[in-house]
């Protein structure tokens, strides 16, 4: 059936209504505050790791004629034992943290998300055997096998030690990844993809990796965490001295010239409250997607809470609040748009 030319033009002419609603709650996410500094602190360390060789006042190699100074205009950090500049190592060494940290991390997510998500969905012979594989790394200490096959190889580089830290370090994500997934495959849109005569491969690539998108995503912070540490524990330990500068390379040198007895604070300092700041940016946006994912955790705490309509509604410390639709309401005997409050 064909409609009059009047009626085109004026389906033609009729204004798109967009609610803005919702592009808020596309970027939800970016609404909480513990999301937002996280992402703030980790793109500040992004981008001097990006340019940080560029701007380091001098070669973190060079040495000098000021032997263990303080902070001063000329080097804004102090120096060393050999007169060189800890601002430059500083700066120079954030490359090598943040590469090993995400390239790790980046290993680790797709081995976790490989084993994890094919065992939970197969399951079978195939579950038994990976999650065999996944409870030998999850019982075999990693620090020490990082330790063992780092020792084990001639030549040592950031690269080496991000893809030694990635292979042993995928294991508790892949648990978590299975468990979940295993939840998933019995859900009713998966049976009618199913049904329907989708392929394996595309019903887990379209409907069960969507669905944990936030888990991968958590588990991908949770690994950089653990691999900027153990590159860092490395370097301190003396593991790993050719891969260049890093924070941990900064304090092995600031021990091993007993900077704490000589009363040189400016040369473990500065390396540590980055390390600090790193770890506290990434906890930061492990807790914002927690939140994200989890309405409980992203209301907790609150004294209001905003509606869809822009309206605040008070909630009671210790209760859990449910907003009231408006046939809940008419039903309830003309209750007003507030909280219905239960015991949480």
């Amino acid at each position: 059936m064909s409609l009059p030319a009047t009626d085109m033009a004026a389906v033609e002419a009729s204004p798109v209504i967009v609610d803005p609603s919702h592009k808020r709650r596309r970027f939800r996410f970016l609404t909480s505050a513990k999301a937002a500094s996280g992402l703030v602190i980790i793109g500040f360390f992004v981008v001097l790791a990006i340019i940080g060789p560029w701007i380091a006042p001098y070669n973190p190699d060079k040495r000098g004629n000021d032997l263990v100074k303080g902070p001063s205009w000329h080097h804004w950090f102090g120096t060393t034992h050999l007169g060189q500049d800890i601002f430059s190592q500083v700066i120079v060494g954030t490359r090598a943290v943040v590469y090993v940290g995400f390239l790790a991390s980046l290993i680790a997510g797709v081995l976790s998300v490989l084993v994890g998500v094919t065992a939970g969905y197969l399951g079978g012979i195939i579950d038994d055997l990976l999650s065999s594989l996944t409870n030998v790394f999850l019982v075999i200490p990693g620090l020490l096998l990082i330790v063992i096959i780092t020792v084990s190889i001639p030549t040592v580089t950031n690269t080496v030690i991000a893809i030694v830290i990635g292979v042993t370090s995928w294991a508790w994500g892949a648990r978590v990844l299975r468990a979940q997934t295993m939840s998933l495959r019995r859900r009713d849109y998966i049976e009618a993809s199913r049904a329907t005569g989708e392929t394996t491969w595309r019903i887990i690539c379209f409907e069960v990796m969507p669905n944990l998108s936030a888990i991968i995503a958590s588990g991908f912070v949770g690994t950089a965490i653990y691999a900027v540490l153990s590159e860092i524990t490395l370097a301190f330990i003396g593991i790993g001295g050719n891969a260049g500068w890093n924070w941990g390379t900064i304090l092995y040198w600031a021990q091993g010239q007993a900077a704490l007895p000589r009363g040189a604070w400016w040369w473990f300092l500065p390396a540590s409250f980055a390390i600090a700041l790193l770890g506290t940016g990434l906890a930061l946006l492990n807790f914002g997607i927690d939140e994200f994912i989890s309405p409980r955790l992203r209301s907790s705490g609150k004294t209001s809470i905003k509606m869809l309509n822009g309206r605040k509604v008070r909630m009671r410390v210790g209760f859990t609040p449910v907003l009231s639709s408006p046939a809940l309401t008419s039903a309830s005997g003309g209750r007003s748009d507030r909280t219905i409050e239960g015991a949480a």
